[in-house]
């Protein structure tokens, strides 16, 4: 693993308000423990080519690096805490995309 930044896509359906606000409120702390930055999300998705946009909400943020990322994702703290994400959303994909290498 090296250290060029990732970024996580997740794309999600709240279907419980209350559990998901409970997940937001602790996200944000483990992921600045891991040094993740929140980049943005979008509850309106615009699709300019392609069969449809993906449904509820796409959620952006990064990490410094894989191992960073993949330490946040397997934290014990985060995993406690994404239950409440597993009980008030139907999360359709949550995945980490690579940066591009160092130009050299």
């Amino acid at each position: 693993m090296s250290d060029i930044p990732v970024h996580m896509i997740a794309n999600l359906v709240v279907t419980d308000a209350d559990r998901y606000r409970e997940y937001e409120k602790g996200f944000f702390p483990l992921l600045k423990r891991h040094g993740g930055e929140f980049v943005t999300y979008d509850d309106k998705i615009d699709t300019f080519e392609g069969s449809s946009p993906p449904p509820g909400r796409l959620v952006i943020f990064r990490f410094p690096s894989e191992q960073a990322a993949r330490g946040w994702y397997d934290d014990p703290d985060y995993q406690a805490l994404s239950e409440h994400r597993r009980a008030g959303t139907e999360l359709k994909f949550l995945t980490l995309i690579h940066g591009l290498p160092p130009r050299s």
